[in-house]
């Protein structure tokens, strides 16, 4: 639990939860898992890229080690530090990344093409098609991660635009959307997220009041540099929402198999 977690990220948490280390418990896959959870370390350290680069290395294997899932991740820590800073282009964003990847990076090469779209003026719906045939972004690092930054540079201050644009792609869309929110959002703040949009997350027991205090402690330490416990959540109501959320993941994929398809 949950449902709706990656293989990848399912299989390494199984090899956890039975005694394997995390240096050993990631699997060899190019999943999006690692990009999803990244854009915050390069809001809280992206100003020392070292240290920036390495926290993503441990973030990533824990659960993938198939070097593109890492550098997809490292791509997402960089554009959500350049967004924050408030100074991101589509040329500036690239060199970032030239300056942490090979030549030779598959990563590297696909987000070249990102960037050669966003600057010819493509819709995000339109290099999603090229790159996808079609299909929409599937969960393969090399087409979610790039579209999500497509729609990050062609919006990189409209928080709901660029999420649309994410969502109409089709495909893999939490993880497209996801991806994209947390970049432009390390811009906008939250009050640049639409107020309907704060106002209808249910995802007890979490909730906003806890999220936000979650943010503020997390800024202290990245502040101080000392350690700071983490904010607890009960494990019974974990479980029973982990619970519901399953049920509802069931029913929407039995859903899909009845028409209309």
């Amino acid at each position: 639990m949950p449902a709706g977690v990656g293989l990848a990220t399912l299989k390494a948490t199984i090899k956890l939860s039975v005694g394997i280390g995390p240096q050993h418990s990631g699997v060899f896959s190019a999943g999006n898992g690692p990009a999803m959870r990244s854009a915050l370390i390069g809001v809280c350290y992206g100003q020392d890229q070292m240290r920036m680069r390495k926290l993503v290395t441990i973030s990533t294997r824990i659960t993938h080690i198939d070097p593109k899932a890492e550098h997809a991740a490292l791509s997402v820590a960089i554009a959500a530090h350049q967004s924050k800073c408030g100074n991101a282009s589509p040329s500036s964003y690239y060199e970032a990344l030239c300056g942490h990847l090979d030549g030779s990076s598959d990563f590297l090469k696909a987000v070249g093409g990102t960037v050669a779209s966003v600057i010819a003026g493509t819709s995000t719906t339109g290099y999603a098609e090229q790159i996808a045939h079609g299909r929409g972004p599937s969960g393969y690092c090399l087409q979610s991660v790039p579209v999500a930054l497509h729609a990050w540079l062609r919006h990189p201050t409209d928080y709901r635009a660029a999420v649309i644009d994410a969502v109409h792609c089709g495909g893999d869309t939490d993880t497209t959307a996801a991806i994209t929110g947390a970049i432009v959002g390390a811009r906008v703040g939250p009050n640049g997220i639409p107020r309907p949009w704060r106002d209808g997350i249910l995802d007890w027991p979490r909730s906003p009041k806890w999220i936000t205090a979650q943010g503020a402690r997390l800024s202290e330490v990245v502040s101080s540099g000392a350690p700071c416990k983490r904010m607890e959540l009960p494990f019974l109501p974990l479980l029973l929402r982990n619970g519901v959320f399953a049920l509802v993941v069931i029913a929407h994929g039995l859903r899909r198999l009845l028409p209309p398809y």
